[in-house]
């Protein structure tokens, strides 16, 4: 764990109760936390309490640092959790994420050596935004593979436009799946059944059958599948990508960036 050193110019008291409350704010995070800290509590008297409420304040009105300083331990102690948490889940997760599923759409080499794993909404302009660096990464790397997991998580939109994606590549395979993702990341309608059974027949598909498999059970089972993928890794927006189940990158991602990434993750 990293501390951050007092200034020289503070009191050693002050320190010294400094000290004392970080520990007793970590020991509150703790199993037991509640005892604990009523016993840090109850070791002092309320007069000697209010002294150190005094100290603190008028140190606090003196060295406004001390806030700061507080708040960036508090900042690198929740970034250090936050990372120890991601590495956790990818490792639990390792076989999820570096084999397809054989419901998965894959952008370039199918047997390629290197996986990364975008979960994304088909109504999120980053996403969408991100797509033609992605065609130029899988055309320049011939050992690389997207899998692509739909998710929906932006409303009731992102659900219809989500169950056509998947029920596109149920009725046709990855052919029949791009068809319709280029036709439903590029079209600015809002999406609803009927949109998507127009979008359907434009891209070339069935649009009855696509109809009834948006809300059939394998369907369903896809997108609680991807879902629940998502959940366990912890994503918190779209587009997210995670490298050979080694290193997470969420929100917008620059080519430059990705393709950083990817080498680093070899």
């Amino acid at each position: 764990m990293t501390f951050i050193s007092p200034r020289r110019h503070r009191p050693r008291l002050l320190n010294a109760l400094l000290a004392a409350g970080a520990m007793m704010t970590a020991t509150a995070t703790m199993p037991g936390a509640g005892h604990a800290a009523t016993a840090a509590s109850s070791s002092f008297t309320p007069a000697q309490r209010q002294e150190i409420v005094d100290i603190l304040r008028n140190a606090l009105k003196t060295d406004p640092t001390i806030l700061s300083d507080a708040i960036a331990a508090l900042r690198n102690s929740a970034n250090a959790a936050q990372q120890n948490a991601a590495r956790n889940a990818l490792d639990s997760h390792r076989t999820d994420l570096l084999t397809p599923a054989a419901t998965d759409a894959i952008l370039g080499n199918a047997t390629g050596h290197t996986t990364v794993v975008e979960f994304y909404d088909p109504r999120c302009p980053y996403c969408r935004k991100v797509l033609p660096d992605l065609d130029r990464l899988v055309k320049e790397d011939k050992d690389l593979r997207i899998v692509e997991k739909v998710i929906p998580v932006l409303g009731q939109s992102s659900l219809i436009a989500s169950q056509a994606l998947v029920a596109a590549f149920v009725q046709g395979g990855q052919a029949a799946y791009f068809r319709m993702q280029a036709a439903i990341m590029n079209d600015s309608v809002t999406p609803t059944a009927d949109r998507m059974r127009t979008l359907a027949t434009q891209s070339g598909l069935n649009a009855g059958m696509l109809a009834s498999d948006m809300n059939g059970a394998k369907v369903t089972s896809i997108l609680q599948a991807n879902m629940e993928l998502a959940r366990a890794i912890g994503l918190d927006g779209t587009p997210t990508f995670v490298f050979n189940a080694r290193q997470i990158i969420p929100g917008a991602v620059s080519y430059d960036d990705l393709k950083k990434a990817i080498a680093q993750s070899r």
